[in-house]
């Protein structure tokens, strides 16, 4: 499941003009993205640290309107950190159980299954002993627009 959510972000930051950096060590943060551009007030290049999640225990487009990943608490401090200088964001993907599933290809289109939201913990604070169950909505698809509008609103000084 890693390595089909690393490539859902790859192709999303690709159509975003983001560029990627995997932390090495690995330090509790799965990928940096990166974004250079003048329209940025705050700094020309804005970063961001973004957690991969997936599950295959939510349908696609769930009609309750979220999808629900389990974090650990020690990882779920770490994005919820308030006053940060780079910003965290959670990435949840729903995936197919079946592995045969998870990707499609054609003549004209390669799609990958199924889709992946964002949501920033900003503040969230753990509700269980060692586990919380965090609710990303289904309204925050995590896109290639998306993503755009996450960097925009950082490169003016905001939050995502």
């Amino acid at each position: 499941m890693e390595m089909l959510q690393d490539g859902y972000l790859r192709a999303v930051a690709a159509a975003a003009g983001c560029t990627m950096a995997k932390p090495d060590p690995d330090d509790g943060i799965d990928w940096k993205l990166s974004h250079t551009s003048e329209s940025h007030t705050a700094d020309c290049q804005i970063d961001l640290k973004i957690q991969l999640k997936s599950t295959w225990t939510s349908a696609p487009n769930p009609a309750n309107g979220f999808v629900s990943v389990n974090l650990s608490n020690e990882r779920l401090n770490l994005l919820a950190r308030p006053n940060v200088i780079v910003h965290r964001i959670l990435v949840a993907m729903i995936v197919p159980e079946d592995i045969a599933k998870w990707v499609e290809a054609s003549h004209d289109i390669f799609q990958l299954r199924h889709c992946a939201y964002w949501r920033s913990v900003t503040g969230v604070q753990p509700s269980g002993e060692k586990y919380t169950a965090v609710r990303v909505s289904t309204s925050q698809i995590f896109d290639d627009i998306a993503l755009c509008a996450i960097m925009e609103r950082i490169g003016k000084g905001g939050a995502p």
